[in-house]
């Protein structure tokens, strides 16, 4: 059983569900991902075609590929470093925002979100683009302790032109707990506010979350991770995990990085390729 108790304005999952408890299932392989994309770690889906990224040490670009995993073109973010680009997410105007907020070693000050207006998708090269720059309200230390290496994220969505941040917690004795922040979707430099917490289970490899999505019609948000989703509806504004709950969880085991709607109950997932594991694009129908 799986109950939600508020204390000081923070949701906290009170019990975690074990293996048994939770349904299994199946994702349907659409395609293999191109070689030189192997290490996709975000994608979102614009009119018809999807966009992704790779994370640190890979180029400044943004891909844009079908559905079934062929390579329509790249765009060189010219303005923007890769430093660690962990999620992709994108508005009703097809404007595509960029997380350049990978910190695994929760110690970066250069964390951003970068805007690549719908307009310039067209270009093979980008010299321009709106910078969004943020600190987390409550990050003191850079690093903190090893018990709170709260600050590091892969995933993000936006709704009502503000962002939402869900971290992926790195802290010893990893508990799952996952912070939630809110940042306005304007250019300059923004404090990150705390909104909730979250607590999926304790082990680190099937429960850190690795991306986010928002349905289209804004009904629905999930969370991912290597071998599980959170499913959540019937939320009041942005109070995604109070919310109704469905978890589940992948009949496999790969390094799922990426989530996106392609409507508002077909998901497509990625992973990044792992010796001869994964690199692949998958599909998964949210059953009513």
């Amino acid at each position: 059983m799986l109950t939600l108790f508020l204390f000081s304005g923070l949701v906290f999952n009170s019990c975690i569900s074990l293996d048994s408890d939770i349904k299994e299932i199946t994702v349907t392989e659409v395609q293999e991902l191109p070689d030189k994309l192997n290490e996709v770690s975000g994608m979102t889906f614009v009119k018809d075609t999807l966009w992704v990224i790779q994370d640190s040490g890979n180029a400044n670009k943004l891909y844009q590929i079908t559905t079934d995993g062929k390579l329509i073109k790249s765009i060189k973010i010219n303005p923007a470093k890769n430093h660690d680009w962990e999620a992709l997410t994108s508005d009703e105007e097809g404007n595509i925002y960029i997380g350049d907020f990978g910190n695994n070693g929760n110690k970066r000050k250069n964390l951003a979100i970068y805007k690549i207006n719908h307009t310039d998708l067209k270009k093979e090269a980008i010299d321009s683009i709106e910078k969004i720059e943020f600190y987390y309200e409550d990050q003191e230390d850079f690093p903190p302790n090893k018990e709170n290496l709260f600050y590091d994220c892969e995933a993000f969505l936006i709704k009502d032109d503000s962002f939402y941040l869900f971290t992926k917690n790195r802290s010893k004795n990893f508990d799952g707990t996952t912070h939630i922040y809110k940042i306005p979707n304007e250019p300059g430099e923004h404090k990150a506010i705390l909104l909730n917490k979250y607590v999926t289970c304790d082990k680190f490899t099937a429960c850190s979350i690795t991306d986010a999505a928002i349905s289209p019609d804004h009904n629905k948000v999930v969370l991912l991770s290597n071998k599980r989703m959170w499913i959540f509806t019937d939320f009041v504004e942005d109070n995604f995990v109070k919310g109704s709950l469905k978890e589940v969880q992948f009949d496999t085991y790969t390094q799922r990085e990426g989530v996106t709607f392609k409507d508002n109950d077909l998901l497509l997932i990625s992973d990044e390729k792992t010796k001869k594991v994964g690199g692949k694009i998958y599909e998964y129908k949210l059953e009513e």
